[in-house]
């Protein structure tokens, strides 16, 4: 654990990474002793509002992190650090974001949660940008100038002022995760939700499961029917993805099917007022797929050292997520996180999908814009089958199905989102393969 107290001692000097959070309201001088060696800084929780002008004196600097601050406006000297790729902003009080104020090789871009009216024109010379998130602002367009960023592959812009989408973005030719709930636009259908509300005084919680941005899942015994169960008790804020209350409808109205996490009922009367879903218990001996993105892998799933799979496995994986996908699709609900890290298997690749926190719904009526809305998480499938191909066990990589499963992928990953295929059509040529 690093303290204030070895940084101006010098105990710190030549160190690659630095995190303080003590409550600083100015930036230490001391830190600029670091200045050839850094690489990675965060700065966060703290009460800073701004930064020294000579930032660019961090030519080692890849990574900055400024969440949970009190920045009023996004400090343009970052666009000093020549080498900086990732940012992070998260839960400050940003109004103003200038012009050229972004490094040049800016890859993750985070201001989630701040009050942001409007984008700089300029965001569209950073070609590199591939993972952009901005929910939880006042953000009510796009600049057009941002269809240049045609690396994009991941946005999140939940939570805003947006009373459409620009065409211009559903044809981003690698956009495959996007989540855009909580806008106008993003108008939640009527749920045919028969869906039981089972009271808190009914659950006995035991030990916690697992716990992500929006929300703990904990491991419960349901009293009444004296049965385990799995509750999620959402945390009520904005996350990186968006708001809880549209995950919760997404989860809901996506049904059940096999190779979904099986939602039994609504959580009333929760003792702090928080809402929760109550889910089945999913049977021990299920494992996650694939681990989340790395800073340098920025979009993509990485994967247990040593993993591979055969290809009856794979197509077992993909046939399951493929239909999931179609279903969910056919209501109009986008899941925005197709990942391997959202998916969960057994010894016998036997998958489960969940996670619904970047979920949305969309306006089944205008036919082509959700065709390119479900062609943009097609993407996010052939990803996930890139992903599982690479993984193939070496003597399966010139079988007739791996081929046949690869051409498919590639179908998938057209950069003319419009040419690739629907759901539908992708489960028929996966049944295909033998």
């Amino acid at each position: 654990m690093q303290t204030l107290q070895d940084l101006l001692s010098g105990k710190l000097l030549n160190t690659k990474k630095l995190k303080l959070s003590c409550g600083l309201t100015e930036f230490p001088r001391e830190i600029f002793a670091l200045s050839e060696t850094l690489e990675l800084l965060d700065l966060s929780g703290n009460k800073l509002s701004e930064l020294p002008l000579e930032l660019g004196m961090f030519q080692k600097l890849k990574i900055i992190f400024l969440s949970d601050n009190v920045f009023t406006k996004f400090p343009k000297q970052l666009a000093d650090c020549l080498n900086l790729e990732m940012i992070g902003f998260k839960s400050n009080l940003i109004s103003e974001f200038p012009e050229n104020s972004l490094p040049p090789k800016i890859r993750w871009l985070i201001l989630t949660n701040n009050k942001i009216p409007h984008l700089p024109k300029t965001i569209g010379q950073y070609k590199f940008l591939q993972k952009v998130m901005f929910a939880g602002n006042e953000l009510k367009e796009l600049p057009p100038e941002m269809a240049a960023c045609t690396n994009i592959e991941l946005l999140r812009i939940s939570a805003n002022k947006f009373t459409t989408l620009p065409e211009w973005l559903l044809k981003l030719p690698k956009l495959s995760w996007l989540a855009f709930a909580g806008n106008q636009f993003s108008t939640i259908p009527d749920i045919d939700n028969k869906l039981e509300e089972i009271d808190w005084a009914e659950f006995e919680p035991g030990e916690k499961l697992g716990e992500g941005a929006s929300g703990v899942i904990s491991k419960a015994r349901w009293s009444r029917k004296n049965q385990v169960v799995a509750v999620k008790v959402f945390k009520g804020e904005v996350t990186s993805d968006g708001l809880p209350k549209d995950e919760m409808l997404a989860c809901i109205s996506a049904g059940n099917h096999p190779n979904l996490v099986k939602v039994i009922g609504k959580i009333k009367n929760h003792p702090v007022k928080k809402s929760g879903l109550v889910f089945s218990l999913i049977p021990s001996g299920y494992k996650n797929l694939g681990i989340s993105p790395t800073f340098d892998s920025c979009t993509r799933d990485v994967f247990a050292e040593g993993t591979s799979f055969s290809m009856n496995q794979i197509l077992k994986i993909v046939r399951g997520i493929a239909s999931v996908s179609e279903q969910i699709h056919s209501k109009g609900i986008s899941h925005g996180d197709l990942y391997a890290h959202n998916i969960l298997i057994d010894k016998n690749a036997n998958p489960l999908f969940g996670d619904f926190g970047a979920g949305a719904f969309y306006d089944k009526s205008n036919t082509y814009t959700s065709e390119l809305l479900e062609k943009i998480e097609v993407r996010a499938f052939g990803c996930l089958m890139e992903d599982l191909l690479k993984l193939a066990k070496p003597e399966e990589k010139t079988s007739f199905r791996y081929k046949k499963t690869k051409a498919l992928l590639y179908d998938c990953m057209k950069e003319v989102v419009i040419e690739r295929p629907v759901f539908k059509e992708i489960i028929n040529q996966l049944n295909e393969i033998q």
